[in-house]
């Protein structure tokens, strides 16, 4: 089986995730794919976030409808899904950042021989790809999935690989003008390249959109919307 993982922080979770989701189900055929919501993030641990309780609430709302769609509880808080305090000094929290090569190695304990994951990601992520944590293993344990955007070429993609797996300068020269799509088959690395799917929600937009009291609709689905004010998130 071809599955696939989508993580973030997903707050809140928003028609651009859904619709990176089902263009990557189709278009690679996956059976499933699990979204991951990060209890806590690594390169957002200075970024105040709602509970992870309502994070996965509204990933549950908004995956519902689709059965190959999987919320997941792989980066749950370790008491449980229980708001995690923001107002604490980050050297005194006692709770570990969530790196996605354990949230990849926990979720393929449970993998047949055959099964293949996909990692599913923006492209504004994946250019800080070489600065995750043991980022030359994420590439040993899965292909990737990039939801492209307009002004990266298939060079900038490259050019982001860990320094290790990274092409020669004189071999991505010519590559410099060619958009990002397509599939990037190296040694050791392995990325898929969607076309942008020009979709223009950000989660920064829906909660600027909720302190002001705006409808939501034409970025969330209405089950999320509604659970945005029915708990009065981002106010």
């Amino acid at each position: 089986m071809n599955i696939g993982l989508f993580g973030g922080t997903f707050d809140p979770v928003h028609r651009g995730h859904l619709a990176l989701a089902r263009t990557a189900l189709e278009q690679y055929k996956l059976h499933r794919i699990h979204f991951v919501a990060a209890n806590i993030p690594p390169h957002k641990q200075r970024q105040p976030l709602s509970p992870f309780v309502h994070r996965f609430a509204m990933l549950a709302l908004a995956t519902a409808a689709e059965k190959a769609f999987v919320p997941s509880l792989l980066e749950a808080p370790e008491e449980g899904v229980t708001p995690i305090r923001r107002d604490r000094p980050e050297k005194d929290r006692p709770e570990k950042p969530n790196f996605t090569i354990d949230t990849i190695r926990r979720l393929k304990q449970t993998f047949k021989a055959s099964d293949q994951l996909f990692l599913l990601i923006g492209m504004d992520a994946f250019a800080d790809i070489a600065k995750w944590h043991q980022a030359e293993a994420l590439f040993r344990e899965c292909e990737f999935v990039v939801a492209s955007r307009p002004g990266y070429s298939l060079a900038d993609v490259a050019n982001a690989l860990p320094e290790s797996l990274r092409p020669r300068p004189e071999v991505t020269r010519p590559f410099h003008k060619q958009p990002a799509t397509g599939d990037l088959v190296l040694k050791g690395a392995t990325v898929h390249l969607m076309a942008d799917l020009h979709q223009a929600a950000s989660a920064t937009a829906i909660r600027q959109a909720a302190a002001a009291g705006k409808p939501l609709g034409r970025f969330v689905d209405a089950p999320v919307a509604d659970y945005i004010k029915k708990m009065g998130l981002y106010k």
